[in-house]
């Protein structure tokens, strides 16, 4: 099974805890590209994740099975060689959009399942990578709140969300889908702007059950499990933003403890990689 984290350092921690969820839920063979890259946004310096910790992960996955592998692919020169301009400024990290330069990257498979480093795997999922891809770009779940404000064509609800899209490549480099995204987040201001983009120029998307990218409330049938920032109305309302390695947060806010023993294995390699390496 192929999977694909994107973004900079920053991404390092949730990462592992995801990273350990699909251990822990497929007996399949793991290989897990990391694209990452250092940018400069603004005064702010984003810098790559490491090959260090490229290579401690590789050494926990191997762990599992000698035929898992971990490949860190720093694509800097190819970010910079066609930055999204009109959207460097905005609350979203650039390095948000780096998936949309998977398809240029030869080492890259024809098939692969991206998923945002606040994913967690929950139950196995096999089944929704090895479905029949041959006639569409992606695969993905409806956006828990922007599908009800979105629609590419209306009023059938088509607008998905972005953290967790099983990717056809041959066919993307075939249709030039990331290409015109590149494009257009180089020319056009958008909220969440991979995502926007995504759902404005995919023609041969999708679009599959919830429990494959639960946005909001854990159920029993569900797959991955996405920490994205949700709505509360009582008792005021406002928004909860909690992400899985706030452990304080999962417990006190989300009154979650289904995933303790990942976050335990998580804290206890985190120790680690601080003693062996450096700081996680």
């Amino acid at each position: 099974m192929n999977i694909l984290y994107c973004g900079d350092g920053n991404i390092a921690d949730g990462v592992l805890i995801s990273v350990l969820s699909l251990l822990k839920n497929t007996s399949e063979p793991l290989s897990i590209y990391l694209l990452t890259a250092s940018i400069e946004k603004g005064s702010t310096k984003i810098s790559a994740l490491t090959y260090e910790y490229a290579d401690f992960l590789d050494k926990v996955v191997k762990k599992e099975n000698p035929e898992n592998q971990v490949t860190l692919l720093d694509i800097t020169n190819m970010f910079l060689n066609q930055t999204p301009e009109a959207n460097m400024q905005t609350r979203f990290t650039p390095c948000c959009m780096l998936r949309l330069y998977s398809d240029e990257i030869a080492q890259m498979p024809d098939k692969i399942l991206y998923l945002d480093n606040d994913v967690i795997c929950r139950r196995d999922p096999l089944e929704f990578y090895n479905q029949n891809m041959s006639e569409y770009e992606l695969a993905g779940i409806l956006d828990y709140y922007g599908s009800w404000f979105f629609y590419n064509h209306p009023p059938r609800r088509d607008y998905i969300n972005s953290g967790v899209l099983l990717l056809n490549l041959k066919k993307i480099r075939e249709t030039g889908l990331f290409a015109k995204c590149r494009e257009m987040c180089e020319t056009e201001e958008m909220f969440m702007p991979d995502q926007s983009a995504i759902n404005k120029l995919c023609k041969h998307k999708k679009i599959c059950n919830r429990r494959y990218n639960e946005q909001r409330k854990l159920h029993n049938d569900t797959v991955f499990q996405h920490f994205t920032t949700s709505f509360r109305f009582l008792p005021w309302f406002h928004t909860v933003s909690v992400k899985p390695w706030n452990i304080t947060g999962m417990h006190k806010t989300l009154k979650l403890h289904e995933y303790d023993d990942l976050l335990n294995q998580y804290t206890e390699l985190k120790n680690l990689y601080n003693k062996e390496y450096a700081k996680l």
